[in-house]
């Protein structure tokens, strides 16, 4: 008995030994640049972990699209363990983990309020559970913001005034259908290859948060910003599953716990600097058109939100609508 215990001791201060001797380094990769709240909240994320693991855990972040042309390119590299840290939008993660397609469903949020009611409470524990299948670890919802319609032809107060335009998307089933309802002409394309074909003119538009269009520049490719706000999109961070299982347990918490507190960090810096973003970039000439009818558009993609609505069922709509 003596001799059992004595293994049994040795094999724990072993495992022990093994967490606070764990170190390693990961890439985390991201489409936006380093000014993006993406990347400033990559950053405290990657300074939290370094502090709390004394240096023996270190992130470290790669912006612009250097590991990877496009968020799709990203996930996969995630899920074969080439890549291991992804901070992005939720709009190509529906591809990978179709329940999350949900959050994409045009003017399902109401404000900034409801939005963090949902993502924070038991709805989006369970979408970032649903990821867990599919080779991502899911850790937090930060945030991309409003999604809003560019061009360079029209204001695009309504829907009518710009039927036709050739507009880039993500690659998300939801957003490709809304805007198709609304009678656009929806272009799937990376987001590394959006600002030459607007210069070019293979596009007409795009549509993103201020946030995305700001640091991006592409202000210097376009002429009217419509505040849609068709589409809240949320932003995740995901860890390689594959990765992720070799973590210890007490590091596995350290990483978590500080990717959640970044999450409000990162949502107040995007939300608090979008008005002065929309006036800087008035100044550069780009016409930001505020008077949207906005209930025009709600109409207009409103059989792609039935469309959803039918493929996720009505008790699921309903319990993020009426979250309060």
């Amino acid at each position: 008995m003596k001799r059992t215990l004595a293994m049994a001791l040795m094999v724990m201060s072993t495992v022990a030994f093994a967490a606070d001797d764990f170190k390693a380094t990961y890439k985390l990769t991201m489409t936006q640049t380093a000014q993006h709240p993406y990347g400033v909240g990559a950053q405290k994320l990657a300074d939290i972990v370094k502090e709390r693991t004394n240096g023996r855990i270190q992130i470290k972040p790669f912006n612009d699209s250097v590991l990877a042309k496009g968020e799709r390119e990203m996930l996969e590299g995630l899920q074969q363990g080439t890549i291991d840290i992804y901070v992005g939008s939720t709009g190509p993660v529906g591809n990978f983990s179709p329940s999350m397609l949900i959050v994409d469903i045009p003017f399902l949020f109401r404000d900034n309020a409801h939005v963090d009611k949902v993502l924070d409470g038991p709805i989006g524990k369970q979408l970032l559970a649903d990821v867990d299948k599919s080779g991502f670890k899911g850790l937090a919802f930060w945030e991309n913001g409003w999604r809003h319609l560019t061009n360079n032809k029209v204001a695009a107060k309504t829907p009518d005034e710009a039927k036709g335009l050739k507009i880039r998307t993500m690659e998300n089933k939801a957003h490709i259908l809304a805007f198709k309802t609304a009678g656009l002409n929806p272009t799937p394309m990376a987001y590394s290859e959006v600002y030459s074909a607007l210069q070019v003119g293979v596009i007409d538009g795009q549509e993103n948060p201020v946030a995305v269009f700001y640091a991006s520049k592409l202000y210097e490719t376009q002429k009217y910003f419509a505040l849609t706000g068709h589409v809240y999109s949320p932003a995740l961070v995901l860890f390689s599953q594959k990765k992720w299982d070799r973590i210890p347990k007490d590091d596995q918490e350290i990483i978590a716990k500080a990717a959640q507190e970044v999450a409000l960090f990162e949502r107040k810096l995007n939300r608090d600097d979008e008005e002065k973003k929309l006036k800087e970039m008035e100044g550069k000439g780009l016409v930001v058109v505020r008077d949207v009818n906005k209930p025009a558009w709600q109409k207009s993609m409103q059989p792609a939100f039935d469309e959803f609505a039918k493929q996720f069922g009505k008790d699921k709509i309903d319990a993020i609508i009426n979250t309060k």
